[in-house]
């Protein structure tokens, strides 16, 4: 499962920078982004920012080895994901942000003031809806966004985000944890 999911992330990372390349070869401009594909671009990139911090706290702050485990996962991959997708922003005319939602940030601040163990249950639980709702947003843009490079792009990482869903959801059953389906 580790070596699929680290190959979906590397096949995803390829298909990003031809894209990016590609892309500049078929005249792609700012002006063939809709507002929902720029959203969606931005959200991304701040949602990755996120997964990153919270990865980076899930590794110092876990309990267990296979949250700590995830937590680097998310680091590293979101950390590489997060490039790839700067440079489909800077095609369509989006400045890359910095920062990370208001609602993560919450999450931040709560996760900080739990014990070791109720840390995993509530990382677990973050992680599980956070990736639900990832998955869903990828999907939607790779149907319905107007951008190739980011239509392109959502598509290819939705199996990365499935993948990463899949771990979480074993790590979620193997805790005991009840993480809600949307």
């Amino acid at each position: 499962m580790r070596f699929k999911a680290i190959q979906h992330t590397a096949w995803c990372g390829g298909l990003v920078f031809a894209i990016s390349f590609s892309v500049n070869g078929l005249a792609q401009s700012a002006g063939q982004a809709s507002s929902a594909d720029k959203s969606f671009v931005k959200n991304a990139i701040e949602g990755g920012n996120a997964e990153i911090e919270l990865g980076q706290m899930a590794m110092a702050r876990g309990n267990s080895d296979d949250v700590k485990q995830f937590g680097k996962k998310m680091v590293d991959d979101h950390a590489q994901l997060g490039e790839q997708m700067k440079t489909v922003a800077g095609q369509i005319g989006v400045t890359p942000p910095k920062a990370i939602p208001a609602s993560d940030k919450a999450l931040e601040m709560k996760l900080k003031m739990l014990s070791a163990n109720d840390f995993d249950q509530a990382y677990i639980k973050a992680m599980v809806k956070d990736h639900q709702q990832d998955l869903a947003n990828f999907k939607k843009e790779a149907m319905s966004g107007s951008s190739p490079a980011v239509k392109d792009a959502a598509t290819q990482c939705v199996q990365v985000i499935s993948s990463h869903l899949q771990m979480i959801q074993q790590i979620a059953q193997s805790h005991n944890v009840q993480a809600a389906n949307q």
